[in-house]
């Protein structure tokens, strides 16, 4: 339950775990091509012929709300696995009939409030989620997927508490005759939050017992990963990434491994990684040009200047990715004071625990460690622990130690 950036990743009852903390990624900035013959972007993938026929027959017949509602999920599932915010805009197009009313059909406004999570509009999103939740009215499947998906926006924005409890809820007797899946997603949900706040080792514990009941699920695998890294335990950290990101894994469980091999000096292994995904992935394309940054590769400049523009036109367009970019002006460009405000506005937003490891790496880098005091807050408020974040403890002020 993440963003990616974002990651921004939705626990979704259809599919058991889906990427739903994903990060919104922004687009190539067009341009105008000088030959009839010269490649302008490649496509993450081909739209299959389902895909297609579907969103065919709902342009002649936008106003049936079974189609759309069928087409904006299928978009919004493409968005997660392969990264490509254009599904976004598929999806709010498919419900475009109904997107603007204040109280629209249930179906209709819990898909709105996934886009709109996954756009970062999140104080919209938990608008309605909570009214959806709160309608006794409201088919009991869709308060359940509510009650998930508000979860992970409030995940998401550092309100630990709140998504516990509404996970814990989730555990309810009036949810049982959903069956075993939403009982381990709440489950899981209530593992992660309980890693963050002091109980580590029970919640690895807790996530060991999911993943006996449903040991090929890889986003339990990759959420043991994640826990694994926090904790400092490299060989298990190791492990179940591998189990996370095999054939066909989404954008996020890929950067993620990315991210644990270039914390650890492994720039090779990490190029290796990204290039096997989907090239116009902006995530893993901002992880290609970080490694071979660090490489001293000569491709390297080519690869920061293409991400930088990729970036530079979202603000254009009014996408703020501002956890992106504080990474690339940190990382690669060698710009830590432009990081550090970056930094600070990503963690205005949202507060997953790579952008509190982002804040306190680029407030150490700009010289301007008491910067990040609002983290070792949530650390001392929350009990969280990261060995990313004691690596950084030393070298912050006594101002801003947790």
């Amino acid at each position: 339950m993440r963003t990616a950036t974002t990651t921004t990743a939705p626990w979704t009852l259809a599919a058991a775990l889906l990427l739903t903390g994903w990060t919104t990624l922004p687009q190539a900035a067009p341009f105008t091509p000088a030959r009839d013959d010269e490649v302008v972007q490649r496509l993450p993938t081909r739209l299959d012929a389902a895909v297609r026929q579907q969103r065919t027959r709902l342009a002649r017949d936008p106003q049936q709300l079974p189609l759309a509602l069928a087409t904006a999920q299928t978009a919004i599932e493409r968005a997660r696995r392969f990264g490509d915010p254009r599904e976004l805009g598929q999806a709010q197009g498919a419900l475009a009939p109904w997107w603007g009313l204040a109280d629209p059909p249930p179906a209709v406004r819990l898909l709105r409030a996934t886009v709109r999570q996954s756009q970062h509009d999140f104080a919209a999103a938990l608008t309605d989620l909570e009214a959806l939740s709160a309608n006794g009215t409201v088919p009991l499947v869709v308060r359940a997927q509510a009650g998930l998906t508000r979860a992970s926006v409030l995940q998401v924005t550092g309100r630990w508490a709140e998504a516990r409890r509404v996970c814990e809820s989730l555990q309810a007797l009036r949810f049982e005759s959903l069956g075993a899946v939403l009982s381990r997603l709440a489950r899981a949900c209530v593992a992660e939050l309980r890693s963050l706040q002091g109980q580590p080792r029970q919640a690895a514990a807790d996530l060991t017992a999911l993943a006996r009941e449903a040991p090929d699920d890889r986003w339990l695998a990759l959420l043991r990963a994640e826990l694994a890294q926090r904790m400092g335990d490299d060989a298990a950290a190791r492990t179940h990434f591998r189990a996370a990101v095999s054939a066909g894994a989404e954008v996020y469980a890929i950067a993620a491994q990315a991210d644990w091999l270039l914390d650890r000096g492994q720039l090779r292994e990490a190029l290796a990684l990204v290039d096997t995904g989907d090239t116009e992935a902006d995530a893993l394309l901002l992880r290609r040009a970080i490694a071979l940054h660090r490489l001293g590769d000569a491709r390297a400049s080519a690869a920061v200047a293409a991400m930088k523009a990729r970036l530079d036109a979202a603000r254009l367009r009014g996408e703020v990715h501002a956890r992106e970019e504080a990474r690339l002006a940190l990382e690669a460009l060698n710009e830590p004071a432009r990081a550090l405000t970056l930094a600070v506005e990503n963690w205005a937003q949202q507060k997953e625990p790579a952008d509190a490891v982002l804040l306190a790496r680029a407030a150490v880098a700009a010289g301007r460690p008491e910067t990040a005091a609002p983290v070792w807050a949530l650390v001392r408020e929350a009990g969280w622990s990261d060995v990313r974040l004691a690596s950084l403890v030393e070298a912050n002020t006594t101002k801003a130690r947790p």
